[in-house]
């Protein structure tokens, strides 16, 4: 039996197509997705179910209206994950993403 998952990033600049990569192992298919804008998520997460993913899992940078809309694209089909980040990782989360926020630099 092949089982098939996905993860799904922020990558400034991203085609998630072109950008997308494949690891098929074993019975086991990982397909990447970067996307340059976290609004782009959830139609890419419905195409990847429609290529029948049966598991989502969203970067923890992701903000949760944008993860609620994967959830809501996907209509309950497969289950979305949401990477979270332990809370002495905070910190270091938040300024890592502040690298990509244009209303964050000066």
């Amino acid at each position: 039996m092949s089982t098939s998952w996905a993860y799904i990033y922020g990558q400034p600049g991203a085609d998630p197509v072109a950008d997308r990569v494949v690891l098929d192992r074993a019975g086991q298919r990982t397909t990447l997705v970067p996307v340059p804008d976290e609004s782009l998520a959830a139609s890419i997460a419905l195409e990847l179910v429609e290529e029948g993913v049966g598991l989502i899992e969203l970067c923890g940078g992701f903000p949760v209206p944008a993860v609620a809309q994967v959830i809501e694209a996907v209509g309950g089909r497969v289950p979305v994950g949401h990477v979270t980040f332990g809370a002495e990782s905070v910190a270091g989360a938040a300024a890592y993403s502040a690298q990509f926020d244009p209303t964050s630099r000066g």
